[in-house]
């Protein structure tokens, strides 16, 4: 039987960079509120990869209930649209028994497709796609980045610049459409039926580096190389074109070595963290905390809640 509420339900969500201690925090405020996570990552779906995409280790995901972890095949097509069904009807899952739902994870677009819906994008030119296609195949990863930063400086200070799929897309949106993609991403606001609280983790940059560089040579104890090479017959996948992946796919391809490697993931971590934090201080609606002040950050989330009623 579905709980009774004297109030509205509240989804909190966490954001913030990667290795920032988001998971952590979820798992602990989930256990507060006896509920359950809905992750927003756009990896750790994915049941073939675990340790590149710092998936919650075993004992985590049996402490508390996570959706949209390990619930994809990295051959199926995930984008923000699949996210947003998905989280809405586990959060509507949640609430059946929960009045507070957790949604956790650094993938911005993702959390903005929940909170605010997503805008439809105009057709795109056929030709205009079948060029950048062709270009981005003999002209490599570096031409693709080179002509999103001329075009879409907007997309090019906040996107996955790793991610040739992604900055195919927002090319063609651009030269077809004259807009970046960030507008569409950004103009409609789709009213829940439910509270959404946003808080942001953060910390110093000198900190975050130390636990990214800390992280990645965890990585590499866990076993990453060897997970790496067992995806190397999927590695054209766009699951697969993120940090973590295309660097050793390099290496294994004799272009780098590994040292070289490993020093690209945290150089490319770090760089994908200073974009993520670009992309969520944005949102004026998010409340920030330092780590080091999480009893801060529950009084703020306890008493938004109880303002709800």
């Amino acid at each position: 039987m579905a709980k009774e509420s004297l109030h509205k339900n509240t989804c909190i969500v966490i954001v913030g960079p990667t290795a920032a201690g988001k998971t952590s925090l979820a798992i602990e405020l989930a256990k507060k509120y006896h509920t359950q996570i809905i992750s927003a990552d756009s990896r750790q779906c994915f049941k073939e990869i675990s340790i590149g995409v710092a998936k919650p280790s075993v004992q985590q995901l049996s402490a508390v209930k996570h959706y949209f972890i390990n619930s994809h095949s990295i051959q199926e097509e995930v984008n923000a649209r699949v996210f947003e069904s998905y989280a809405l009807d586990a959060a509507n899952e949640i609430f059946l028994q929960n009045d507070v739902a957790i949604m956790v994870g650094g993938t911005g677009l993702y959390i903005n497709a929940f909170c605010n819906g997503i805008d439809e994008i105009p057709d795109i030119d056929p030709v205009i796609r079948t060029t950048i296609n062709q270009s981005y195949k003999e002209k490599g990863l570096s031409w693709l980045q080179q002509q999103v930063k001329q075009h879409d400086e907007l997309y090019y200070s906040t996107g996955e610049l790793l991610n040739p799929q992604r900055l195919m897309r927002a090319l063609e949106v651009k030269l077809s459409t004259g807009q970046s993609i960030r507008n569409y991403q950004t103009q409609k606001k789709t009213e829940r039926d439910f509270n959404i609280i946003k808080v942001g983790l953060q910390l110093p940059k000198e900190e975050l580096h130390r636990n990214i560089d800390h992280r990645v040579e965890e990585m590499m104890k866990e076993g990453l190389l060897s997970e790496v090479e067992s995806m190397l017959p999927y590695k054209h996948l766009n699951a697969l074109q993120t940090v973590g992946y295309r660097e050793f796919f390099d290496y294994f391809d004799g272009r780098i070595s590994l040292e070289e490697a490993v020093e690209l993931v945290k150089k490319n971590t770090r760089h994908y963290a200073k974009r993520q934090v670009t992309w969520f201080k944005k949102d004026s609606s998010t409340n920030w905390f330092s780590t080091s002040d999480i009893k801060s950050l529950v009084f703020y989330l306890d008493a938004s809640i109880q303002r709800t009623v």
